[in-house]
């Protein structure tokens, strides 16, 4: 899927503690910000707009933003949309015999009553792929690729950046993960937004969000694939 909006040449750094590590690139902005863990009381926030238990480690305050100044265009990666695409049903729910022992993990008891945590996909898998204001124009269908050959160039690397927005050990039972890398160079931009998912004895699952951004011609390309595997086929690779 692809956009397209009018850069312009110019390049210039900026970085405060509070905003993140940002640079402007020939009329793109691209902004990260990485802060510790959330504690209890905004995780309880969360819980409550979420409407589900959050993975154990959750970075709420971390994002990554690309913006045309000029149009206000902008897509960004954070944790609470992401976590928002996870089902909340349970209808997508994994249907192992780990998932009784996450469920269990969660569960909290107060003066001798329980509190069970209702049913929903306790992988935290989500089709995220970012997020855009209700005002910007939305991307368009399109069949061109992201041009791989030019970025295996050796361009030099003018910011980098990657950051965690999510993680859970799924009850010492794998792994799952959702993380942002992001690197400019003088031509052109690629962002990285990967749902990691590893299940022991049961499934690997991958879930990937490139953002590529021509600053030549102003292009924005978005591209999603999702993979997944048994376990047991992957490991023996």
């Amino acid at each position: 899927m692809a956009l397209h909006v009018n850069g312009s040449p110019e390049s210039h750094h900026a970085s405060s503690a509070d905003v993140g590590n940002s640079i402007t690139q020939r009329g793109f902005k691209i902004t990260t910000r990485k802060l510790p863990i959330l504690k209890a009381e905004p995780i309880e926030q969360m819980t409550a707009r979420l409407g589900i238990t959050p993975p154990e480690m959750i970075f709420g305050d971390n994002s990554v933003s690309i913006e045309h100044l000029a149009s206000g265009w902008a897509v960004s990666f954070n944790a609470f949309d992401a976590l928002d695409r996870v089902d909340k049903t349970g209808a997508s729910m994994l249907q192992v015999a780990h998932s009784r022992k996450w469920q269990s993990s969660r569960e909290k008891t107060h003066e001798g009553i329980t509190e069970v945590v209702k049913p929903f996909d306790w992988s935290y898998s989500t089709d995220y792929k970012g997020s855009l204001r209700s005002n910007d124009p939305a991307f368009e269908p399109s069949t061109s690729p992201i041009p791989l050959d030019l970025l295996k160039r050796p361009d030099p690397i003018l910011f980098f950046d990657d950051l965690v927005l999510y993680e859970d050990e799924l009850a010492d039972n794998g792994i799952t993960m959702l993380s942002c890398k992001i690197r400019v160079m003088p031509a052109r931009l690629l962002l990285l937004c990967r749902f990691f998912m590893r299940l022991d004895n049961v499934l690997f699952r991958i879930r990937d969000t490139r953002v590529y951004v021509d600053f030549g011609t102003g292009e924005v390309s978005r591209e999603y694939i999702a993979k997944e595997a048994e376990f047991e086929a992957v490991r023996l690779v």
